[in-house]
């Protein structure tokens, strides 16, 4: 499956990359959110960037990604309940509670960053 993802980390721009599926069912990925990659972007001076300005934009990423996954958990919480998952919607609310403290602790590790 090939799909492009956004990366908010100053140069705009997408590319494909594949999730190599190793299911034998079919998904979609409908909704918009980037991905942490293991691999180089070719972003200028990415070598040169001391460890403060790597987190700083990683930070931004992860907060921004996180969020995703959050509203992702809330509306599949409220998808769940109107069917009758009573039980899964409310794991997927404590995911998404879970999210949001995630985002809470990557904002404060980002503060004491910034100074």
């Amino acid at each position: 499956m090939n799909h492009d993802h956004n990366h908010d980390h100053g140069g705009n721009h997408s590319h494909s990359h594949n999730h190599n599926d190793t299911h034998d069912h079919a998904h979609s990925h409908d909704h918009e959110h980037s991905h942490e990659h293991g691999h180089d972007h070719g972003h200028e001076n990415g070598q040169n960037m001391s460890i403060e300005e790597k987190l700083a934009v990683l930070f931004s990423h992860w907060v921004d990604h996180n969020d995703s996954h959050k509203d992702n958990f809330y509306s599949w919480a409220k998808k769940a309940e109107d069917a009758g998952l009573e039980k899964i919607a409310a794991h997927l609310e404590q995911a998404g509670a879970l999210s949001e403290k995630v985002t809470r602790e990557l904002k404060q590790a980002q503060k004491v960053l910034n100074g």
